[in-house]
């Protein structure tokens, strides 16, 4: 079973976007051993910059030299559901890698990480909430190991 790991910034402060998550990760599962890392917040006080700066740091400090990384950005490539499995289906192949998918606080990634990521994948081209968006990450992943097991839950 193939690995995916993924490094988020801040827990999930909403129930229903908690109840989700538990219920894609769970389904997830079933295809790929899941590892998470949740990072602190930065403090409150700090204006926007200095958060995500200091996030970054955070960030880079789990990632492994195993990991390729695979950071959320709204200015990342869009793909279509079939896209993201062919996708997930060569990012796993290699033994040696796993992906980790990154996605930052409420103001995005530092341009450290975003510049060590292989990939920039973007959810939307509007913004979302960081948790909507590791809610959908969740699901298109869960739909993407569906697909490539034939499943019927990606309805073509």
């Amino acid at each position: 079973m193939s690995k995916l790991r993924f490094v988020w910034v801040g827990k999930i402060k909403e129930p229903f976007f908690r109840d989700a998550c538990a219920h894609y990760t769970k389904k997830l599962g079933r295809f790929h051993k899941l590892d998470e890392t949740i990072l602190k917040d930065a403090p409150g006080k700090l204006p926007p910059e200095e958060k995500i700066l200091r996030e970054g740091k955070s960030i880079i400090t789990k990632i492994r030299p195993s990991d390729m990384l695979i950071c959320m950005d709204e200015k990342g490539k869009e793909m279509t559901s079939v896209e993201l499995s062919k996708h997930l289906r060569r990012w796993t192949e290699d033994p040696n890698l796993t992906p980790c998918f990154v996605i930052g606080g409420p103001f995005g990634l530092s341009e450290e990480v975003k510049n060590m990521a292989r990939v920039k994948l973007s959810l939307s081209k509007m913004t979302l909430p960081h948790e909507l968006a590791r809610t959908m990450l969740l699901e298109q992943l869960y739909r993407a190991a569906s697909i490539l097991r034939g499943s019927p839950y990606h309805h073509v």
